[in-house]
């Protein structure tokens, strides 16, 4: 289905029955509208205002005046669900499951969903991502009977992010992310989200948490404790449904707060995730097939009790599977409404009351230069409705002083967890595989903390700062644009290449520029391999690309031909050619060690081909030592804080004309997550400049622009870019 069909089903899905409504939450990227079905009994829908306000008193227990009012208060609440699905559009199933579990609800005349109906206010967003939705279904309705029918399409299906649009909510970079948290789940309060899911077609038919270790520790235990049992019972209710392969506690563990808005609100989010197929074509799978991926490799476990054994599997069964636990956690939680809300009091008081391992309150000094960088800070704070106190003269607090201008954050309050996710260091507990054996990869990223990506200071304390405050009220988005078309426009300084084997890193590359509205065109492989950049460019950049895809792209048939073929030599002679003429070449992560190779350069990264027993970075932030006095490196300060995911480490042999522009140092710190092996970083340069002809090329083994937040690294990569002549 395309987005229209979804809008149109939607509308009139809400005009025929008096158990829906249909809301527009904001608009998409380009400009699609995001939609809200609210789906509860016609008497509910008749005090939908109040029972918002029930959920707002019972989410900041400082609202209410006495036990007997929270009693009563949960007494008359409804339990509210939110169920998001089709982030990812390539998971062709969650476009259609929403409409489908709609329909049910609208259409219910059981016993079962009629007590869902009157428990609980079920708030469903068809999709987190329009846009992609239109691109995956034209996209797939193209490629029907082709050899490539079922494949991804060749570009991000979000217009920025791609798959990264599920790592954006603790930052709010994307207008889809802000939409869905300022309008549904901060007016909502929601107990449970359900957040609808596809994985790899070979993984067990379905997953729902348990989840594995680690579960990021401010992630209140009354939660885990809730998710836990709630998705035991949706497992065993589809088991007994005759449904094979549906896996509790395995993969998908609960460390980053990237994709779990609601574990620092008061709700519990249950992801979903169902084997995919190739887009809507079945597939048939062999039984050996499933060996590497499914929990016991086809042999009942705990936690895979009746594993599925192969055979055809297509978006029907997928659908199906969706569904089957969608109305399963409804019928579950509604039968324990009170439980639920209960519960979400609980943990708000507990937050409000202050967990002993939290201290009282944060404190980030505005230290010169930090205006642009605590305004981000106070901007995703303020989204996920954290208060903060700025100091209108001197704070102190013992013997320490802050300027004015300082934020407060007083740890007493109901999503301090939140703040303490954020603001302190994140001490990743590293495993290995076995004993001796090398390091066990976590499912996403290590760390996430704040100042660190930000250039700030956060300093905790045991007793909230004497001084002026005042309360800091609403946020500012920084304005985004979308620029379309520049490449006919002359005085173009920047070409920024983008492969048809989609990479997140050019679309976060590409945000980047549309936010600091820095001029560029977007590059693909015929562009470069055609030649004459310097007659438009001053600056290439390469995004971190896996070196495969720069030479090769896609292979010949396997994608319509204007897809396929990479760079090759030709677009290897011709960068050759720009960079020789006078132009300056950035090569960012997997990209660099590519660049370092085909032009041969003089550099040497040391990590290059090591295993991962020995070095093995899966996202984490490290002590960056900068060279102030290069041209990358001006204006920034000597030290500071930068993302590590893969990464490389540059040698720079005695006789290179290579300038190290940033180093990890003779020590490398990690500051913030889990790097195996840290020592291997000791001495070797993470930035490094080359001259090459009259031009450059300078190379980060670091990722100065991880995921639209390190502000303070991205001046590195601005600077690497040549000013106009």
């Amino acid at each position: 289905a395309d987005w229209g069909q979804v809008t149109e089903y939607a509308e009139v899905l809400a005009r025929q029955s008096d158990r829906v409504r249909l809301d527009t939450i904001g608009r998409s990227t380009l400009d699609r509208p995001m939609l809200l079905l609210t789906i509860t009994d016609p008497a509910n829908h008749a005090r939908l205002q109040e029972i918002r306000a029930t959920q707002a008193k019972l989410a900041d227990p400082r609202r209410i005046d006495d036990r007997g009012s929270r009693e009563a208060l949960i007494e008359s609440g409804r339990l509210i669900v939110l169920i998001t699905s089709a982030i990812h559009p390539t998971e062709v199933a969650g476009t259609l499951v929403p409409l489908t579990l709609a329909y049910r609800l609208a259409a219910a005349t059981d016993t079962m969903l009629r007590q869902v109906l009157r428990e609980t206010v079920v708030l469903i967003v068809p999709s987190l991502n329009p846009d992609g939705v239109d691109l995956v279904a034209d996209w797939y309705r193209e490629s029907i009977g082709m050899p490539w029918e079922g494949s991804p399409p060749p570009m991000l299906y979000h217009h920025y992010t791609g798959h990264d649009n599920n790592r954006d909510w603790y930052s709010f970079t994307q207008v889809e992310t802000r939409n869905v948290v300022q309008r549904v789940y901060n007016i909502w309060h929601p107990q449970i989200v359900h957040d609808i899911h596809q994985q790899g077609p070979y993984a067990s038919r379905y997953f729902v948490p348990p989840w594995t270790d680690p579960i990021e520790p401010n992630v209140d235990p009354l939660l885990v404790a809730a998710t836990n049992s709630l998705g035991t019972a949706i497992a065993w209710d589809m088991l007994r449904q005759g449904k094979k392969g549906v896996t509790i506690n395995a993969g998908y563990d609960a460390w980053s707060p990237a994709r779990a808005y609601a574990h620092y609100h008061g709700g519990v989010r249950v992801l979903s995730e169902t084997a995919g197929a190739r887009l809507a074509t079945p597939i048939e799978i062999l039984p050996g097939e499933l060996q590497n991926s499914d929990p016991g490799g086809g042999i009942p476990t705990w936690n895979d009790p009746i594993p599925w054994l192969g055979g055809r599997w297509g978006a029907g069964d997928i659908l199906g599977y969706m569904e089957a636990g969608a109305l399963s956690l409804l019928r579950n939680a509604s039968a324990s409404r009170e439980a639920w809300l209960a519960n979400f009091a609980a943990v708000a008081e507990r937050a409000v009351a202050g967990w002993p391992k939290w201290p009282r309150a944060w404190v980030v000094p505005a230290d010169p230069g930090s205006d642009a960088s605590l305004a981000e800070l106070s901007r995703i704070l303020r989204t996920a409705q954290v208060e903060i106190d700025v100091s209108e003269g001197e704070l102190i607090d013992g013997d320490r002083t802050w300027p004015p201008g300082s934020l407060v954050i007083d740890m007493r309050q109901p999503y301090a967890a939140f703040v303490q996710m954020l603001l302190a260091p994140q001490d990743y507990p590293g495993r290995l595989e076995y004993p001796g054996g090398p390091p066990k990869a976590p499912y996403d990223v290590t760390a996430h903390n704040l100042p660190l990506f930000l250039g700030l200071r956060a300093m905790p304390t045991r007793r909230m700062p004497q001084g002026e405050m005042e309360r800091q009220t609403g946020t500012t988005v920084p304005r985004s644009r979308v620029i379309e078309g520049l490449s006919g426009r002359p005085g173009i300084l920047v070409g920024l290449y983008q492969p048809w084997v989609p990479a997140t890193d050019e679309g976060w590359t590409r945000w980047l520029f549309d936010r600091y509205e820095i001029p560029y065109a977007t590059l693909h492989d015929q562009a470069i391999r055609q030649g004459d950049l310097a007659r438009r460019f001053t600056s290439v950049v390469l995004p971190s690309v896996d070196p495969s895809v720069l030479d090769e792209g896609w292979a010949p048939g396997s994608m319509p031909v204007e897809f396929t073929g990479g760079l090759g030599t030709a677009g290897v002679q011709a960068l050759r050619d720009f960079v020789e003429g006078g132009g300056t070449l950035v090569a960012l992560g997997r990209s660099a060690s590519w660049a370092s190779d085909r032009l041969g350069l003089p550099v040497v990264d040391r990590l290059r081909g090591q295993p991962n027993d020995v070095f093995f970075a899966p996202g984490a932030q490290v002590s960056l030592v900068i060279d102030t006095t290069t041209s990358t490196g001006r204006h920034m300060r000597a030290r500071t804080a930068a993302w590590i995911e893969g990464g490389a480490a540059f040698d720079l042999p005695a006789n290179s004309a290579a300038v190290s522009v940033a180093t990890y140092g003779a020590r490398p710190s990690v500051l913030s997550g889990w790097v195996h092996g840290a020592s291997a970083l000791a001495g070797a340069s993470a930035v490094v400049e080359v001259p090459f002809g009259s031009g450059k090329v300078v190379l980060f083994g670091i990722d100065p622009q991880q995921r639209g937040l390190s502000m303070a690294t991205f001046p590195l990569l601005f600077n690497a870019l040549k000013p106009r002549p």
